[in-house]
């Protein structure tokens, strides 16, 4: 291994140096705490770990993930190692990561490079996941994987045998690079499957970045102005919150069959031009660079709040909105008041990262669980074609539609919730084209 080059950034972290490197290993109790509480409310996860802590398909593989830290994260992680996986771990965002379950993570020794706020180390920690030259990568948002594609061509061409994707702009980047033939080994799209995009996306993002929005501000939603930009799976789960907490909700979009929808949903559609009039709060969800930019912000009423929901922190254009400001403080915690010139304030929440990690928890346990199900049974299924001799394709790989089927049927079981079935008279019916009216 190649001698390690220095963090950029200064201060105190607690780091043993080929194993970890966390702001605080002290914090370690607090995060398994936070930890056993997911671990009560991700029952499926649970099943899964029960299950293949016996045989330990992974063993003698190496993982390497890059993902938001949070305790729904070290749940995950917990079952790759209890099903025999070495892991190597790195938050997919500068503001993602708890540190006390970064601690935790360490503490259960666990190779993990993340702490919150690492921007200048962003890469430096993906980097150190890759020291170990896994066998299989987790990726959200495509850093990872880019990384290995770009850095390290040799092993994802000769070494790397499969990955997986969590979020949807990853995902469409990795198309994107497949479509170029330049994706050098298979990988799962996890997020384009039903037990993802219409639970996590909809219902984990709807919730969690009403809660970043109300820890960073602690307004009222009821009454004020909502501006949600991207009716997509993301977006239209924020606005359907913020339309049940009160809220008079708008959506902006460029995808006429996405407003069409906002519309019989009863938000209000109009351009990003027309709601920099009138919107009290803002949050972006496209995945796009650019969505709010300085002709919104000189129309912006005093006190606009603007946040985003996106993985990627291009949405909201900060630059722009530093030339039309003559000063700047962090009012809040994950609250920073812009004065413009002319003397109205723009508040800019968690730096225009990902609002829903940065100044809150992430999605709720109850939908992480399955889609971290996905990712492990995901990984499961890589291994397994692998070890067959029948490698999957380099290309984006769908999950599998009995995947699917299966995380959601063991997640109404562990619910408690009992479905009809179809007689197998009812099925010949169903299939009979030769039946009329």
């Amino acid at each position: 291994m190649s001698q390690i080059p220095p963090k950029k950034a200064q201060g105190k972290f607690d780091e043993v140096p080929g194993k970890y490197c966390v702001r605080d290993i002290g914090l370690a109790e607090e995060g398994r705490l936070l930890v056993d509480w997911a671990e009560a409310h991700m029952p499926v996860m649970m099943s899964l770990r029960k299950k293949y802590s016996e045989t330990k398909p992974f063993a003698g593989f190496k993982i390497a993930g890059c993902l938001h830290v949070t305790k729904e994260t070290a749940v995950l992680i917990r079952t790759f190692v209890d099903a025999g996986a070495e892991v190597s771990w790195s938050g997919c965002n500068p503001l993602s990561t708890n540190d006390a379950v970064a601690a935790a993570i360490a503490a259960d020794g666990v190779s993990i490079y993340a702490w919150y706020d690492n921007g200048e180390d962003f890469y430096w920690c993906i980097d150190r996941t890759i020291d170990d030259a896994p066998h299989l990568t987790l990726d959200d948002g495509c850093d990872l994987i880019n990384t290995v594609h770009e850095n390290y061509r040799d092993m994802a061409v000769n070494h790397v045998i499969g990955g997986t994707e969590e979020t949807t702009t990853g995902v469409h980047r990795l198309r994107s690079r497949s479509a170029d033939g330049q994706l050098l080994y298979p990988v799962v799209a996890v997020n384009d499957t039903e037990t993802k995009w219409d639970f996590d996306n909809v219902y984990g993002t709807g919730q969690s970045t009403l809660d970043g929005v109300i820890r960073a501000t602690s307004v009222l939603l009821a009454g004020k102005n909502i501006v949600v930009a991207g009716h997509g799976h993301c977006g239209s789960g924020v606005a359907k919150r913020a339309k049940g907490m009160g809220a008079n909700t708008i959506c902006t979009e460029v995808k006429a069959t996405a407003a069409i929808k906002a519309t019989l949903e009863g938000h209000r559609v109009m351009t990003m031009d027309e709601a920099a009039k009138e919107g009290d709060i803002f949050i972006t969800a496209t995945g796009v660079k650019d969505i709010i930019r300085k002709p919104h912000y000189e129309v912006m009423k005093d006190g606009a709040i603007i946040s985003n929901t996106g993985h990627y922190d291009v949405e909201i254009n900060i630059p722009e909105l530093e030339e039309l400001s003559v000063s700047k403080r962090t009012i809040r915690s994950n609250c920073e008041e812009y004065t413009l010139k002319d003397g109205r304030r723009i508040y800019l929440l968690a730096q225009g990262r990902l609002i829903n990690l940065a100044a809150a928890e992430g999605h709720p346990s109850e939908v992480m669980d399955m889609s971290f199900a996905n990712q492990f049974l995901s990984h499961l299924y890589i291994l397994e074609n692998y070890k067959k001799g029948t490698p999957l394709a380099k290309a984006v790989i769908d999950i599998p539609i009995e995947q699917d089927e299966f995380v959601a049927k063991t997640k109404l079981e562990m619910m408690g919730v009992s479905m009809d079935a179809l007689s197998e008279e009812q099925l010949n019916y169903m299939n009979n084209y030769n039946a009329g009216t």
